[in-house]
């Protein structure tokens, strides 16, 4: 839980937990973790 919000991890696959938390970071920081993510097919 966030600030931003809270994700529910709870059964997910690896993506969607990708997915989930990088919703929940801050602004700021999503786009960096977006690419980051899809670098390593994550996403």
């Amino acid at each position: 839980m966030t600030e931003y919000g809270v994700a529910e991890l709870f059964g997910q696959s690896f993506r969607e937990r990708a997915k989930r938390l990088i919703a929940i970071a801050h602004p700021d920081f999503r786009d960096e973790l977006t690419a980051y993510a899809k670098q390593y097919h994550e996403l």
